[in-house]
């Protein structure tokens, strides 16, 4: 709940500016703190060291030598040139996790000897919050102070919380109904291959490495090649808190080459990814036609942020802002369809479009931004697609729908009011700062409406009547319900979707199943004295 309260009062600073008209098919009144995203960027103050893939303990070129760009999304400028992995170097990198797995010293070493190294490595990540928040701003786009001060301490509780788990893994003795001594053990699956999403690097990062390391497995991991430098650095400092090599792995490159080669290797015993449905099912897919491995998959989102009649107006528009907006509206549980009953839905369209235009979009270096620059320039079309498409469809755009400034990928934040649930910007993840307004009449016809996806991520209930919440809660097919609150995400709690947002459940004590077998012992009992 710390880290909760955090990021809502971060991301509810806002600063006044002058107004401006600007429009996307009609006049729309726009007033923003954008003074921030035109003046010249600040210059981050360290320097890109680790640009090369991560293979058995040593940092190396690619085997074929290429690098690709990683960009400021800031600018659109290059930061540094990084080693560019495909099917060889998945090759190499698996090569070293299956010795490790195989002959090192990780899966053999005490559960309490490997916690140890996870704990060492979580102070590591606390000593050096600012050179890894400041990568990740750098490479992403996100608020410096939602990194530092939110993200970064969300990792190492995280891997805190996993480095706790490892000495408390353990089978059951079975009572079986002949004589015979039944025991189940909780072995590690082996290689754990792990393709991450661009949105959130680090934290994406920690949520698989953690578990599978805690539960003594090896690791192959793929970054995003929109964003690999803050996963090298954290790599970097694991073997520094003394990981063995070939445990950790870490090969920067693309999905049809690196990644499309992790999930069909016939060496790799588990695969893990996060990222969109329609990626996901490539994954799920090649996994199948390799050694069918066992895949978790984390997905995308559609998810209801529902304002009932009873809410606090001004306290409903403020979260429905956090849920939509953080992370410039680049997260996968995002609440991008609002919901709100038509009682109080002049009143809450009225706020949610000042509260809009308050909000500070600039330099995410400078102190008290809000947002910043979307990922990249195709992120930041596909956005502007869907902006056009809910004007042309109909929806009322009530405020921004341009871009700011003529540099980098910084977006207006955009509000829909007027839209149906045919629409595009209603039915299609946006992954972007667009906030849809919906009206709805009653509690039945809201749930019809919410379930009307093939998504199931998350959701949001802004209610004060207890049995409206636990109404909501048991109908909505979503993974996660979040009541009066938003983007609450402990360590101890499973994350995961229904339908197509995903299979599994990240964090939390369910994550641990991801990584392990479970073998039957069974042992015959000669002239028991009981059974």
């Amino acid at each position: 709940m710390a880290a909760a309260s955090r990021i809502s009062s971060l991301l509810s600073r806002s600063l006044l500016s002058k107004g401006r008209i600007c429009g996307v098919g009609r006049s729309v009144v726009c007033s923003y703190t954008t003074a921030a995203a035109l003046e010249k960027p600040i210059t981050p103050s360290i320097n890109v060291n680790y640009t090369k893939l991560l293979i058995n303990g040593n940092f190396v070129d690619s085997a074929s030598g290429k690098t690709f760009p990683t960009y400021d999304p800031r600018t659109g400028d290059v930061i540094a040139h990084v080693a560019e992995g495909d099917a060889e170097d998945i090759n190499r990198a698996v090569s070293a996790a299956r010795k490790a797995f195989d002959e090192g010293p990780w899966p053999k070493m005490t559960a309490y000897e490997r916690s140890k190294v996870l704990f060492r490595f979580a102070d590591l990540i606390d000593q050096h919050t600012e050179e890894v928040a400041t990568l990740e701003t750098w490479d992403n786009g996100k608020p410096y102070e939602q990194a530092a001060k939110i993200e970064l301490p969300m990792i190492s509780r995280l891997i805190r919380y996993y480095a706790g788990w490892a000495d408390k893994i353990h089978g059951l003795t079975v009572p079986a109904d002949s004589p015979h001594l039944v025991q189940t053990i909780h072995e590690p699956i082996g290689v754990a291959g792990q393709i991450i999403p661009w949105n959130f690097p680090l934290l994406m990062f920690a949520w698989k490495v953690g578990p599978a390391l805690a539960c003594g497995n090896t690791v192959v991991i793929k970054t995003a090649e929109q964003t690999p430098l803050s996963a090298l650095y954290a790599a970097k400092l694991l073997h520094e808190a003394g990981l063995p090599p070939g445990v950790l792995n870490v090969v920067s490159g693309f999905g049809p080459t690196a990644g499309a080669a992790l999930a069909t290797h016939m060496q790799v015993d588990k695969l893990a990814f996060t990222g969109s449905t329609e990626t996901g099912k490539i994954v799920l897919e090649l996994a199948a036609k390799s050694n069918l491995k066992p895949v978790t998959l984390e997905l995308g989102g559609k998810s209801p942020f529902i304002v009932c009649k009873d809410a606090d107006v001004d306290k409903a528009v403020e979260l429905a802002h956090f849920a939509l907006f953080f992370n410039q509206g680049q997260c996968c549980c995002a609440g991008s369809r609002t919901y709100v009953h038509e009682s109080v839905y002049d009143e809450f369209l009225e706020k949610a479009k000042a509260r809009a235009l308050k909000r500070s979009v600039g330099d995410p270096f400078v102190a008290g931004i809000e947002q910043g620059p979307q990922i990249d320039s195709e992120q930041f079309e596909k956005i502007m697609r869907y902006i056009r498409s809910g004007v042309e469809s109909g929806a009322t755009l009530e405020t921004g729908g341009e871009r700011i400034g003529d540099k980098g990928f910084y977006i207006q934040p955009t509000v829909f009011s007027n839209v149906k649930e045919d629409m595009l910007i209603a039915k299609d993840e946006i992954f972007g700062p667009v906030q849809s307004i919906l009206k709805f009449k009653d509690i039945n016809e809201v749930i019809r409406r919410a379930n009307t996806t093939s998504y199931g991520l998350a959701a949001g209930v802004f209610t004060q009547d207890i049995d409206t919440a636990n109404t909501l809660t048991r109908a909505l097919k979503v993974g996660t319900v979040w009541i009066n609150c938003y983007d609450v995400f402990d360590a101890a709690i499973p994350f995961g979707g229904y339908k197509m947002s995903g299979q599994g459940r990240e964090k939390g004590i369910h994550c641990l199943s991801n990584y392990l077998q479970v073998k039957a012992v069974v042992t015959p009992l000669k002239d028991p004295a009981w059974i």
